[in-house]
């Protein structure tokens, strides 16, 4: 038996045979070609086909996978602009070789040139011209599109995996996934997480691993390579109990939030697009603690116009109800970038012109928004919140802006609701600034994401300081009491809608410091449920808090 150690970027256990997805070099050889035109055609001729083809990949998953969609529309887009076909076709002229060489040369030159720089953009931007030029060369070879994995179902094991190569494989034939390249924030794990398929990344993966049995360990980063029987037998128990597990949290759907001596916390969901809806109601959330309507601006080719903006918003409060929809106004910039919209680069786009910065900034797409959401606010129970807020300035030109966007629905008879609205604290200027800025708020909502990585000063998707990042960081949690203790101070509700919130380790130490509500990804509804009713508060009730009874209910 042979042990391998990664990162892993997917939970769960998965047992069964290796396939090594090898896409090979494609055995390229560099020859003179006679008729340039002839070459060139040929390759415009592939090039317009993988357009093509990759336009009915995004008409599939637009619906069903919309992270997983904007991949496929990125790279449309790549070759629409025309600057890796040019340098081709260029190549071709200069050098008289051949289409398949070219492409080849040209991927690896702008590879190598930037696979030693760690922004997300620029990584995902390598991938995107490494899928485009296999998809083309498999073309030019006469290579079929299709990725088989065989009749029966198997870990996947390769060198690289594009989200592209992924999605065109059949999903229920993917045990687990297993990678030496890439990271647990890159867009292939992304697909592999919706999937919801245990996965590792930063692991030798090798071709000698093909058709040899395996344990993937998704908790811990582990693979065992032909596995004893010992070993077999432990994990198929451990996977017997995962299945158990999720059967007994199933039975908490319906259960309230509440601690075992009865304090009662509100437990919410995050979601990113429409499609989490069904899960939000089946694992049973209080409601939506965080709307991310980027799903609306991203992987499109230009602004959505206000009446799709209201359509969508009023599907989420009709279904929803009564339960509370917390939207967070569009943020964009950083890594979440359209291009239609023209964002100037910067050199640290992390720290730019992102958030409620660049709604500032261009405020007849702000207004549009705003104006959608009120105008959907009678159909349910939504609220609003604003992202990157790190002024009392600011909050003060929203307050002008949504009193211009009311008096316009008014002059025009729109019905409307004077909804809740909150300021989420995500910098440590927010931190410091909680008071003040709980005087212009219903309740503050805590980004731990953000916060976590402005706070240490450490990009949290850069993959080299994954072992120093700690989202534990006392300074971290520091600031989270202080943002409780000046938003109660206040009577303004509190809540944690960052990835801490559903990390089960602190759900106890986060009661005890006093926190209203608690916000995560569907999936992880239950065992925080579970987490939060085995919670017992009564011995070291905090009391500085005061009773419940002197805070609003819900937020």
């Amino acid at each position: 038996m042979e042990i391998y150690r990664g990162v892993p970027a997917f939970s769960g256990i998965a047992i069964g045979k290796i396939l090594y997805y090898h896409r090979g070099e494609y055995q390229i050889r560099e020859y003179l070609i006679y008729n340039v035109k002839r070459e060139q055609d040929s390759f415009r001729e592939a090039v317009a086909q993988v357009q093509h083809d990759l336009e009915e990949l995004y008409d599939v998953y637009r619906v069903t996978d919309t992270s997983g969609a904007q991949v496929f529309q990125r790279q449309v887009r790549m070759l629409q602009k025309g600057s890796f076909q040019r340098a081709v076709e260029s190549m071709i002229a200069t050098e008289k070789v051949n289409a398949a060489y070219a492409i080849m040369t040209t991927r690896d030159e702008l590879s190598n040139t930037f696979r030693n720089l760690e922004e997300p953009i620029i990584r995902d931007r390598i991938a995107d011209v490494r899928d485009i030029s296999d998809r083309l060369i498999r073309l030019l070879g006469g290579t079929g599109k299709k990725i088989s994995l065989g009749e029966n179902p198997v870990i996947l094991a390769a060198e690289t995996l594009s989200p592209g190569e992924i999605m065109e494989m059949e999903k229920d034939k993917i045990l687990a996934v297993v990678t030496t390249q890439g990271s647990n924030f890159s867009h292939t794990s992304i697909v592999t997480k919706n999937m919801e398929v245990p996965s590792i990344v930063e692991v030798k993966a090798s071709m000698e691993w093909d058709g040899r049995e395996a344990i993937v360990d998704g908790y811990e980063g582990v693979i065992y390579l032909d596995p004893d029987e010992e070993m077999l037998k432990e994990y198929r128990e451990r996977q017997n109990a995962d299945r158990e597990e999720k059967e007994e949290l199933l039975k908490l759907r319906d259960q309230e939030d509440c601690t075992a001596d009865g304090k009662k916390i509100c437990l919410y969901a995050n979601i990113g697009n429409l499609d989490d809806l069904d899960s939000v109601l089946y694992y049973g959330a209080t409601g939506i603690g965080l709307l991310r309507s980027e799903f609306q601006y991203l992987g499109r080719e230009n602004y959505p116009r206000e009446n799709e903006l209201f359509r969508a918003y009023k599907k989420v409060a009709q279904t929803m109800g009564d339960r509370l929809v917390i939207i967070r106004t569009v943020d964009l910039g950083a890594d979440k970038q359209a291009e239609y919209m023209n964002i100037p680069q910067e050199d640290n786009p992390i720290m730019g012109n992102r958030g409620i910065r660049l709604c500032l900034d261009r405020q007849k797409m702000f207004k549009a928004q705003l104006r959608a959401i009120y105008r959907a606010s009678p159909y349910g129970n939504l609220a609003i919140m604003y992202p990157m807020i790190t002024s009392v300035e600011e909050v003060e030109e929203i307050e002008k802006i949504v009193s211009e966007v009311m008096h316009g629905l008014d002059e025009k008879g729109i019905p409307y609701k004077n909804i809740k609205t909150g300021i989420m604290i995500e910098t440590p200027a927010a931190v410091m600034l909680s008071s003040e800025l709980a005087e212009h708020s219903d309740f503050l909502s805590i980004g731990t994401n953000d916060l976590t990585q402005y706070t240490l000063a450490m990009d949290r998707q850069n993959p080299v300081l994954r072992k120093k990042y700690n989202d534990h960081h006392p300074a971290v949690l520091k600031m989270i009491q202080m943002v409780i203790e000046a938003g109660h101070a206040k009577r303004c509700r509190v809540c944690i809608c960052g990835e801490l919130a559903a990390d089960e380790s602190l759900t106890e130490q986060f009661l005890r410091m006093g926190v209203d509500a608690l916000s995560v990804v569907p999936a992880c509804i239950l065992p925080v449920r579970k987490a939060l009713r085995k919670s017992d508060l009564s011995t070291e009730r905090n009391r500085k808090y005061g009773e419940e009874q002197s805070r609003p209910d819900t937020m």
